[in-house]
């Protein structure tokens, strides 16, 4: 972290007691408990529990209130506490006596003052007097429920949210994005353009993608699927379920049980079964249908699957956190020698399906590794790990991929490179991954003979190649705003007569662009022209073609594209030769 930015989360914190100081005052000093506040990447909040609700109107006297605050120029003052002192003198902070109680009997305990009548737990630092918080930008966001220690068992707090900045116009940059994220957010606009929805009483992380959600996830489908043909894949297709003992052999039922649905009561029940939460265990059971040999590998297996994951309530958002996806999942066994230029296959399968959609500068990457100090999280030994660790870190050296190390974010079965991507709220999730297994093969009794005659197990690489559909077209949508490039359109073109009399030429071109495998409708509603012109801008349809008296004489078409409106009459072969192209291309423009 930069100077300025230390300095930045330093005002921030600071100024999280200004507001807490602020509240205080507005609602009552008794009638407020003070729960955390700490500053994070675009300003600070602070949890309250109060009473009476937080409204609208309240947050711009608390605004005015934290000027006042920083116009008395109060110092901040540190003072260091016995944990006896510590709870005695938040006897009355219920959080803050939870928080003391928490911490370590080693760890020093520490408070600020703000003035002589306020004081909050905290570790510090902060700024000397208030007097250098004026020129500091800030602006509450909003307020919003938050658990106590982030858990539904707890009781809801509220939480104040405050963009703040060091600079005014970093503050404007930042409220300007805002309004943009609004504008873009999958979660929002996806359910205006029609794509997905959801319904409370089938379930929270269960969309429903609708026809023109659906098409883009057909479209996606068949491009990686026919794209992964052509570079030696091999179709499978799996259950969705499977008995407790398949997941006892592959780890799952020691190591992942939490994120799984299981199927029954083991206390109970003869046979207990699971959705399924990943692919690689029904995928071994191809590789051992038959015996292998060296001359076999590298054997690539890939299935578009439908996988069932327990996320935390929390934890869903649109659908980029879902707990049933379907993803564009892979395994591949190979040789040592093998596996370097397996994974680069891999990576550039990756990369390619990233710029083709146009996702790839906003890509970056992540090697996923264990955690030494979390040993029930994985299974393994430490020299395997080691070894393996440092084998995928030649391998990315090699590449030259510019990662960043993520300690704890590996598989419990072996180490990964996550392709990371930020929606629009700047929350970043993984796209795409590709693992190196060493150590599951030998649990399922995967072999081969090699060129002495020996058995050796295979080395197993577990990757995606668009990774999760629901997940990817969020990103999209985000993407272009929902203004999809035309081979990716769920409506490509829409045909819009002027009158009556035009209609049965507009169901002729529609039929001839059908022909040929364009997504078009006609717009035939007894509206006026600027009306429909109007609504499929809304839609956010590629091309709309106008069709009136000189186009029905011509055999023409008037085309407005939606990027820059009207681009005059064109024949209506010269039409269909050009947005052809275009699909075929998968043009991002």
């Amino acid at each position: 972290m930069s100077e300025v930015e230390e300095k930045q989360m330093m005002y921030r914190h600071s100024m999280s007691h200004v507001l807490a100081k602020a509240v205080k005052e507005l609602f009552g000093k008794d009638k407020v408990k003070l729960a955390i506040g700490p500053a994070i990447d675009n300003g600070f909040y602070y949890d309250f529990d109060i009473a009476s609700s937080i409204t609208n109107d309240d947050v711009a006297k608390i605004e005015e209130k934290m000027k006042e605050v920083i116009a008395r120029n109060e110092d901040f003052k540190r003072v260091e506490l016995s944990r006896a002192e510590a709870l005695e003198m938040f006897k009355d902070e219920p959080y803050k006596v939870e928080l003391i109680n928490d911490l370590a009997e080693e760890e020093t305990i520490s408070a600020y003052y703000l003035g002589e009548d306020f004081i909050d737990l905290c570790r510090g630092p902060h700024v000397e007097n208030t007097k250098y918080l004026r020129g500091f930008a800030f602006k509450i966001n909003r307020v919003s429920g938050a658990y106590w220690k982030g858990s539904e068992k707890n009781k809801m707090l509220q939480r104040v949210y405050v963009y703040g900045f060091l600079d005014k116009n970093d503050l404007k940059k930042h409220i300007n994005m805002i309004e943009e994220a609004i504008k873009r957010d999958h979660n929002k606009l996806g359910r205006e353009l029609g794509l997905f929805t959801t319904v409370d009483y089938i379930g929270q992380g269960l969309p429903i993608l609708l026809p023109k959600g659906a098409r883009i996830v057909q479209l996606l489908q068949r491009f990686v699927e026919d794209e992964e043909q052509k570079r030696g894949w091999l179709l499978t297709k799996t259950p969705f379920m499977a008995k407790s003992d398949l997941y006892k052999i592959s780890g799952h039922w020691d190591h992942y049980k939490d994120g799984m649905f299981i199927l029954g009561d083991e206390n109970k029940d003869k046979e207990v079964f699971a959705l399924r939460p990943m692919t690689c265990p029904f995928q071994y059971q191809a590789y051992l249908n038959e015996a292998r040999s060296y001359k076999d590998l590298p054997l690539r297996y890939n299935e578009t699957s439908t996988l069932f994951r327990n996320e935390a309530s929390g934890e869903m958002h649109g659908l980029i956190r879902v707990r049933q996806f379907t993803i564009s999942e892979g395994h591949l066994m190979c040789t040592a020698e093998q596996l370097e230029g397996e994974f680069k296959n891999c990576l550039e399968l990756a990369i390619y399906m990233l710029k083709t959609l146009g996702l790839y500068e906003d890509a970056s990457y992540r090697f996923s590794q264990w955690d030494p100090d979390n040993r029930e999280k994985y299974i393994g030994t430490e020299e395997e790990w080691n070894e393996v660790q440092g084998m995928m870190g030649k391998i990315l050296d090699n590449l030259e991929v510019p990662y960043k190390i993520g300690i704890g974010e590996a598989a419990f079965y072996g180490p990964k490179l996550d392709i990371q991507i930020k929606n629009v709220w700047g929350k970043e999730d993984t796209l795409i991954t590709i693992q190196i297994d060493p150590m599951i093969a030998e649990k399922f009794g995967m072999e081969y003979t090699d060129k002495d005659g020996s058995k050796k197990n295979p080395y197993i690489i577990h990757r995606t190649s668009i990774g999760c559909y629901e997940r990817t077209l969020a990103y999209l949508i985000e993407k272009f705003a929902g203004a999809f490039p035309t081979w990716l359109a769920p409506t490509q073109v829409k045909i819009l007569n002027i009158a009556d009399c035009h209609l049965d030429y507009a169901n002729e071109v529609c039929a001839k662009l059908s022909n040929y495998g364009i997504r078009v409708e006609v717009d035939d509603r007894n509206e006026k022209i600027g009306k429909k012109i109007r609504d499929a801008q809304l839609e956010k349809v590629p091309y709309s073609l106008i069709v009136g008296d000189n186009e029905v004489a011509e055999g023409s078409v008037s085309v407005r594209k939606r990027s820059v409106g009207d681009t005059g009459a064109v024949k209506l072969e010269d039409f269909i030769d050009k947005i052809l192209k275009e699909i075929n291309s998968k043009a991002l423009n």
